[in-house]
């Protein structure tokens, strides 16, 4: 078996992860053509879209922690490809909602918004998604400048939280919280990892370089 610094630096590294980020939607229209998504099918697809958005979202935020703790700093090359993904299924849920549930009524659609925080939650995050997702781009980047582009995707963090508390409600309607605390709990041990590494290098910053 490859070692992770050998396996990530392989040349097939790429277009293998890309098709394994691939196989959840393969595997979910091949369930709907062969009518295996159970007695409702639309909330089946609305369901495991949004449960694999999070999936994607909380490996997006473990590339970081594992790069510094794996000392592989190559795995930073698959961060916007997995980025991407977890737009793409974001993607997914949102026109998975908009068509099965709300018949792609715009207006029905605004009012839903309007009237069930939940869904405006979900929404907020599926926008800042999409445009995290238009500005990962070499040209987004040089557009935007390095310090501008780096604050900009700092929003993933509030896009995690949104996602999460968005998966809360949900739950809450059917009273069933036990996934919600598993990723609550994978969401707040990335995030704490972050805030702890920037805690370490404020500490360790020369007086001079503080801010007054």
């Amino acid at each position: 078996m490859l070692p992770l610094r050998a396996w990530v630096a392989h040349r097939f590294a790429k277009p293998v992860l890309f098709g394994l980020c691939l196989l959840p939607m393969l595997w979910l229209f091949s369930r709907a053509a062969l009518e295996q998504l159970g007695a409702n099918p639309a909330e089946a697809l609305i369901r495991a879209s949004g449960d694999w958005t999070l999936r994607a979202l909380c490996l997006v935020l473990a590339v970081t922690p594992l790069r510094v703790m794996t000392r592989t700093p190559a795995l930073a090359r698959f961060r916007r490809m997995l980025g991407l993904f977890v737009a793409f299924y974001a993607l997914l849920h949102l026109l998975a909602y908009s068509g099965f549930d709300m018949g792609f009524d715009l207006d029905d659609i605004v009012r839903d918004i309007v009237k069930r925080p939940f869904i405006l939650v979900g929404f907020s995050a599926a926008v800042l998604l999409s445009l995290l997702a238009l500005t990962s781009f070499n040209r987004a980047i040089r557009f935007l400048g390095g310090r501008g582009w780096q604050l900009l995707h700092k929003a993933v963090h509030v896009i995690a939280l949104l996602a999460l508390l968005h998966f809360f409600w949900m739950r809450a309607g059917k009273n069933n919280f036990a996934e919600v605390f598993v990723y609550a709990a994978i969401i707040a041990a990335l995030l704490g990892w972050r805030l702890r590494q920037a805690l370490r290098k404020r500490s360790a910053a020369p007086l001079g370089a503080l801010p007054h």
